[in-house]
């Protein structure tokens, strides 16, 4: 029976479709530098950038002081452990950890970087030459694609096609705005949290010469945070126990609870519920994140205030 192994499947970058096949054991250093195993020639890559360490305990990856960071899963590490389907961003590069049938313990460096360039030659030639970052969300999720267009301070704008359409505009790799189905009314902030949570969907980024014209309601938060928090607001309302954003909700009646104990932001909040009457209405119109008005809703609830139909 063939031994389980893993292999480095690009999704994105130069070698877009090309797999690095990785020994049973041992080290492998990526980088820039012409000398080591894996070799990344962009200026976005550090002359010895990352070290994935296969051994009895499992596979990690250990950033070498590098410039421009490594990230794994869209967040930026020092040393992690690594599992199949993990996704790692170094410079342009975003490639994943996947298993394979491993057919000998060693791996010819020389051999597997040749093979990564016959794959660029080919889909350079099937491109004309494009340069082309697009891709499908399923692949390359938005989180890291806001890292890498961050990292190398590109101005233009990500346009995410589907069910649902969006464009998030970024300014020398900042994240400007974001908007969702050409809704003027929805913030931005909330609009780029909310597509971070995508998991389906076609997306180009269209790059733009020159500087970004001022945008109304312009993000003004680091990227870096707001990857942060979106990712974490995301977590947190995937676990559930708040209303679906589908659900018709209602203030109770007979209502029993007294409305002088309710704050200024609460009674606003039940104002929107029965101007509006489904969840999704009035996370898009009440002030604060999506996960802050989940929260309010819920308690409301609690307190017999607010009920769901």
């Amino acid at each position: 029976m063939s031994e389980r192994g893993y292999a480095l499947r690009f999704i994105s970058g130069k070698y877009q479709g090309g797999e690095y096949p990785l020994a049973q054991s041992g080290d492998l250093v990526i980088g820039r530098s012409s000398e080591l195993d894996l070799v990344l020639i962009e200026d976005m890559v550090s002359r010895k950038h990352a070290r994935i360490t296969l051994a009895s305990g499992g596979i990690t990856i250990a950033d070498l002081g590098s410039t421009n960071g490594t990230f794994v899963n869209g967040e930026k590490v020092r040393r992690a452990q690594l599992k199949e389907g993990d996704r790692i961003l170094i410079g342009t590069s975003i490639f994943k950890l996947v298993a394979r049938t491993a057919g000998t313990t060693s791996v010819d460096a020389k051999s597997a970087q040749q093979d990564l360039e016959r794959t660029a030659a080919a889909r350079e030639t099937k491109q004309g030459g494009r340069s082309a970052v697009q891709g499908r969300l399923e692949e390359v999720p938005l989180v890291d694609l806001l890292q890498l267009l961050s990292t190398s301070k590109k101005t233009g704008a990500i346009v995410i096609s589907g069910y649902r359409s969006g464009h998030v505009h970024l300014r020398s790799g900042k994240v400007v705005s974001a908007v969702i189905d050409a809704d003027p009314t929805l913030p931005p902030k909330k609009a780029l949290c909310r597509m971070i949570a995508w998991t389906q969907g076609g997306f180009e980024f269209v790059a733009q010469e020159g500087d970004l014209a001022r945008m109304p309601n312009e993000i003004t938060d680091a990227t870096e945070q707001l990857i942060m928090d979106a990712m974490q607001q995301t977590d947190e309302l995937a676990r559930g126990g708040f209303p679906a954003p589908t659900a018709a909700i209602a203030i109770a009646m007979p209502l029993s609870p007294k409305l002088r104990e309710l704050s200024a932001d609460e009674l606003d909040l039940l104002q929107l519920v029965h101007n509006y009457g489904v969840v999704q209405a009035v996370l898009d119109r009440a002030a604060g994140s999506d996960l802050e008005v989940a929260r309010r809703i819920a308690a409301l609830i609690e307190r017999g205030y607010l009920r769901l139909f």
